[in-house]
């Protein structure tokens, strides 16, 4: 490698990323819960079904989550934020 070649990513680049990989994360993290026969108690009982796993934090809102992580992390990795040289 030339000492005198640039970085192929810029600190914004890098910001960019981080905050995709935070969002998916995040997205993961809030789809985690309880299954569906796990009582409010934390027992597991076949007879009893839990309606939680269809709350909108899991069904809608980590799941969006996930995908701006992805199109922020995408964007990161595309967009060329150096300065061009006068």
């Amino acid at each position: 490698m030339n000492a005198n070649q640039p970085f192929l990513f810029h600190r914004k680049n890098y910001y960019f990323m981080a905050v995709g990989l935070f969002l998916i994360a995040l997205g993961f993290f809030l789809m985690t819960g309880h299954d569906a026969n796990t009582m409010p108690d934390g027992t597991h009982n076949p007879n009893y079904w839990n309606e939680d796993i269809f709350s909108w934090r899991r069904i809608r809102l980590a799941p969006f989550l996930v995908l701006a992580g992805f199109g922020v992390t995408i964007f990161a990795i595309m967009k060329n934020f150096s300065v061009p040289k006068v």
